[in-house]
């Protein structure tokens, strides 16, 4: 992984076109504790997630879309961005970068 991902403030978990989980930075050890953590290492990413997300995830990895939401869990809510990536625009994999968001966001349109 590269080093400014590594204590980038926002949660980066990166896993191969099945799903194993081949990276995670210090965020989403840290955010995935209580799961395992770093031991979350070559563990399937589907098996992180309870039905119905984990159809969804499945669903997204196969047909290879995007996601994005927001999930207000223990008091704070996150905003998660879910990607499929690509290593010499062959399909890699997906990533998953989620960061806590405060309750009001201020909205520009910048032109």
């Amino acid at each position: 992984m590269n080093h400014w991902v590594k204590e980038l403030p926002a949660e980066v978990m990166v896993c191969d076109t099945e799903g194993t989980i081949l990276e995670m930075n210090a965020e989403a050890e840290s955010l995935f504790a209580e799961d395992g953590g770093r031991g979350l290492l070559g563990a399937s990413a589907l098996d992180c997630h309870p039905e119905p997300s984990r159809s969804k995830l499945a669903g997204m990895m196969d047909r290879q879309i995007k996601n994005a939401y927001y999930n207000t869990e223990k008091g704070e809510k996150r905003f998660f961005f879910q990607s499929p990536w690509y290593r010499d625009g062959q399909y890699a994999g997906f990533v998953e970068i989620s960061f806590a968001v405060p309750d009001e966001i201020p909205h520009f349109i910048r032109g």
